[in-house]
C-alpha cells in the first residue's frame, strides 16, 4: 500500500544538495551585494570563508586554502594542468568523475607516463599496486558510484609523489587524513549544501614546493595560474580570488559553516551522515527489492548512497527494460513529491541515488524508504502487465 508518512523535505539531490535544516533566504541578508570583492569588507568575508573552512575541517596551519572558479572541477583542473608531468602519475577511477580526470590527463595533457587503474561501479581499485615515487590522482568518495576509500592508510608517509584528492562529496562528511593529502579539492554545493560555481583548493607544503619548482611544458590559461615568477601567488590564498566570486554565494557558504560549527563541528557532521547511511542499511536488510551498489560495507559511501534493484524479476530483464524501470521509479517518487533527483547517475547502473550528507535529516530518510518499495512495486506491476 502507498505509504502515508512523507519526508518533511523531498530534497535528496547529490548536488546541489539540500540546504541546512531551517535555512531560509533570510540567511543571506548580510551579503555584500553590490560591493566589490576586493573592498576591505569583501576581502574580509572571503578570508573568513577560508578561516572557517580551516577550523572546521582541521586543516593544518601550514596548508594553503584558496577559493577558486568553476566549482570542484575548476579546482581539480587547476591542479592537473599546473602540477602533473614532473613525474609519473597513477590515475585511479571507479566512477565517472574519476574517469573524467583520466580522460583529461591521457587525452588532453597526453602524459606519456600515466598509468590508469580502474574498477567498475560499486567496487574500488587495488590501492596496494601504487608506487610511492609516483603522483596519484583519485576521488576520496565516488559521488556517482556510492564508493569511498576506507581510509588513508594506503598512502605512504615517505611518498615522493603528490596525492591529488578530489574530495568534493567527502569533505565535511568523512575524516580526511591531512598529512596523507597534498592537494584536496571540493565544492560548496555538496555536503554543506552551499550554492554552486565556487571550488576550494587545499595545498600541502609539498604541493606548494611542486608549484614553485616545476613549470609544465604547456601554456597555462590565467584561470589556472597559481605562481608568478616561480613563486606562489600568496594573495590567492588570502581571499584575493582569480575572478569575481558571487558574494551571495559566499554568504551562503558562511551560513552553512556557522551551522556546522553550531551543531558541533566536523564530528557532528560526520555523525549525521553516517547515521543516515545506518538508517538505509537497516532498511536494506529487510527490503526484498533493494540492495547497495557497493556490496563491501567498508567502502560504502555515507553521502552518495547508491542502490540497485535485486528483485529476481528485475534482474531477468534486458538492460533497456531495467533502465526504463529504474527511471520510472525515480519519476514516480518525484511526481509523488517524496524525493527529487533520486535517480542513479546517467553513467551508473540502473537504480537510485539518495544523498545522505549532513544537511539531510535522518527522519526524512526514514520516511522516504517505504516509498522506494512502493514505487518499485507499482512500476513493476505496470511493466509486467505490459509484457
Amino acid at each position: 500500500m502507498k505509504p502515508v508518512l512523507r519526508p518533511a523535505t523531498p530534497l535528496f539531490s547529490s548536488g546541489p544538495c539540500a540546504k541546512r535544516p531551517g535555512w531560509t533566504p533570510d540567511a543571506l541578508k548580510n551579503a555584500l551585494i553590490g560591493r566589490s570583492h576586493r573592498s576591505k569588507p569583501g576581502k574580509a568575508r572571503l578570508q573568513k570563508a577560508i578561516d572557517d573552512t580551516r577550523r572546521i575541517l582541521g586543516v593544518p596551519a601550514d596548508y594553503r586554502i584558496a577559493i577558486v572558479p568553476a566549482s570542484d572541477t575548476g579546482a581539480v583542473e587547476m591542479t592537473l594542468w599546473s602540477m602533473l608531468g614532473a613525474r609519473g602519475v597513477d590515475l585511479l577511477a571507479w566512477e565517472s568523475f574519476g574517469a573524467g580526470w583520466v580522460s583529461d590527463v591521457v587525452k588532453q595533457l597526453k602524459l606519456a607516463d600515466a598509468r590508469v587503474l580502474e574498477a567498475g561501479y560499486g567496487a574500488i581499485v587495488d590501492v596496494t599496486q601504487l608506487d610511492k615515487s609516483r603522483d596519484v590522482v583519485f576521488t576520496w568518495n565516488g559521488t556517482t558510484s556510492g564508493v569511498r576509500v576506507a581510509n588513508g592508510d594506503w598512502i605512504a608517509d615517505d611518498r615522493e609523489g603528490l596525492t591529488i584528492c578530489d574530495a568534493t562529496s567527502a569533505a565535511f562528511a568523512m575524516d580526511l587524513p591531512w598529512p596523507k593529502l597534498d592537494v584536496t579539492t571540493f565544492s560548496w554545493q555538496k555536503v554543506l549544501g552551499g550554492e554552486a560555481a565556487h571550488g576550494m583548493l587545499i595545498l600541502s607544503p609539498r604541493a606548494v614546493a611542486r608549484l614553485e619548482s616545476y613549470t609544465p611544458p604547456w601554456p597555462l590559461p590565467k584561470i589556472f595560474r597559481m605562481t608568478q615568477k616561480g613563486k606562489l601567488i600568496e594573495g590567492l590564498f588570502k581571499g584575493e580570488t582569480i575572478n569575481t566570486p558571487s558574494m551571495l554565494c559566499v554568504e551562503d557558504y558562511l551560513d552553512a559553516l556557522a551551522w556546522a560549527e553550531q551543531i558541533g563541528g566536523l564530528p557532528a557532521l560526520i555523525a549525521r551522515s553516517e547515521g543516515n547511511l545506518a538508517t538505509i542499511e537497516a532498511w536494506v536488510e529487510q527490503s526484498p527489492s533493494w540492495d547497495f551498489l557497493a556490496a563491501d560495507k567498508a567502502i560504502r559511501s555515507c553521502t552518495s548512497i547508491c542502490l540497485k534493484v535485486v528483485d529476481p524479476w528485475f534482474t531477468a530483464q534486458d538492460a533497456a527494460t531495467q533502465e526504463k524501470i529504474a527511471k520510472g521509479v525515480a519519476s514516480l517518487l518525484e511526481s509523488e513529491g517524496v524525493a527529487y533527483d533520486a535517480g542513479a547517475y546517467r553513467d551508473a547502473p540502473p537504480g537510485l541515488r539518495i544523498w545522505g550528507g549532513a544537511t539531510v535529516e535522518a527522519a526524512d530518510i526514514a520516511a522516504l524508504l517505504p516509498w522506494l518499495d512502493w514505487a518499485y512495486g507499482a512500476i513493476k506491476a505496470t511493466a509486467a502487465k505490459a509484457s
